[in-house]
């Protein structure tokens, strides 16, 4: 299965992140712009390692989004918050497209 989510005119790829390696490595040591927004089925995330800003949106269950961190820095740690049941690290400037409460309309094809 192929997950997307449309921003604008844009499609963005959804990358599950659902291994202990992948949560772990998750964006440790990509040094090019991210493309691809990934998503974690987590509480919480910390930033070290992680060699550019991103945009983090948290989510319930449901995607409606609950968090918005625009241009979120390295070396950085986001408690885990109650009811996130998803976060999802994307490219600087994806969150400008959301506000608190919108549902995230992740899209899939097989």
């Amino acid at each position: 299965d192929f997950m997307y989510i449309k921003v604008g005119k844009k499609k963005y790829d959804v990358i599950a992140l659902n291994t202990l390696w992948l949560k772990f490595k998750s964006l440790k040591f990509y040094f090019e712009p991210i493309e691809d927004i990934y998503r974690l089925k987590k509480k919480g995330i910390s930033t070290y390692l992680f060699c550019q800003k991103i945009d983090i949106i948290m989510t319930d269950k449901d995607n409606k989004i609950i968090h918005i961190y625009k241009s979120f820095g390295t070396e950085k740690i986001i408690f885990p918050k109650r009811k996130v049941f998803y976060i999802y690290l994307a490219p600087l400037g994806v969150s400008s497209y959301f506000n608190i409460g919108d549902e995230l309309m992740v899209k899939e094809e097989k």
